[in-house]
């Protein structure tokens, strides 16, 4: 597999421009988008805007649902793979080598935006409204890019790539506002899922169920169920699990002579500390002292 550590290389590789500075380039997409027909990978972020009418683009080996003008989130080292894309209307793409981040606040910032962790599949969507505020943005850039590069270039530049990540992730939780019914089933699946697992004996043979286990079973990637979650009912996808587990322990407790470790294996918990500070985060009191108050 083909990975690019320079965005000179990738340009020239794809038929490009060459960059007009090594670290950050942009490319407009005129009703089509040549990245070659294989899979690569790089060293570099990626921001898309696109409207595909046909081909494919798959990322993390997930074909993408294009059924509108959709932006996408790739960073270093994730597996991107074009197949014969035609645009419906314009798009563009920006890259920038993770050097670029360097001394900036975005270097750790970025690492906020969970949606770079997202499956293609899991695009943002945008209304009209907001594909005006996104092109708004890169047009700043591009005058910025095209324009003598000085002192002050790349502070604006990387200004302006912050906007649109901080829009892209107000944008996302409109989103999932908006998909509230398809939110409401998740939470819904989430809570069958967990259920087959303890009914199945999983706990015990297995462990605790881990946030991409329970992701994989919903067709979703683990951060993005998270934050679908989190919108809805103000949890992540482990606090919703640990929830459920301090829930059956504490019906353990209660219906069985199960001791504190019993309950705790019997739950997936091999580390016993772990089991009682959790239980006690969630119930207030530690496990030894709930039982102590049942038997009052």
């Amino acid at each position: 597999m083909k990975h690019y550590k320079s965005l000179s290389e990738m340009s020239r590789d794809n038929g490009f421009a060459p960059p007009e500075n090594p670290l950050l380039g942009l490319v407009r997409c005129n009703n089509n988008c040549a990245l070659g027909n294989r899979a690569f990978t790089t060293d570099f972020y990626m921001i898309g805007f696109k409207k595909i009418k046909s081909g494919e683009f798959l990322y993390g080996r997930t074909r993408y649902d294009h059924d509108a003008g959709s932006m996408s989130f790739v960073k270093p080292r994730q597996v991107i793979e074009f197949k014969n894309l035609e645009l419906e209307e314009d798009g563009f793409l920006i890259f920038f080598h993770e050097d670029f981040l360097n001394g900036h606040p975005l270097f750790d910032g970025i690492k906020k935006y969970s949606f770079f962790d997202y499956d293609v599949n899991e695009a943002l969507h945008l209304s009209p409204a907001e594909e005006k505020t996104i092109w708004e943005l890169y047009d700043k850039i591009k005058i910025e890019y095209y324009n003598n590069q000085d002192e002050y270039s790349r502070e604006i530049e990387l200004g302006h790539i912050d906007s649109i990540l901080r829009y892209a992730q107000r944008f996302y939780k409109r989103q999932f506002i908006n998909r509230h019914e398809a939110i409401g089933a998740t939470v819904s699946r989430f809570n069958h899922v967990l259920l087959a697992y303890a009914e199945k004996n999983l706990l015990q043979e297995k462990g605790l169920p881990s946030v991409k286990y329970m992701a994989g079973e919903l067709n979703l990637s683990p951060h993005y169920l998270s934050d679908l979650l989190k919108q809805e009912t103000g949890k992540t996808a482990i606090e919703l699990i640990h929830i459920y587990l301090v829930s059956e322990a504490k019906n353990l407790l209660k219906g069985s002579d199960n001791n504190i470790a019993e309950t705790a294996y019997a739950l997936g918990f091999e580390n016993l500390p772990y089991f009682s500070r959790l239980f006690k985060k969630q119930v207030g009191v530690s496990p030894n002292q709930f039982k102590k108050q049942l038997m009052n």
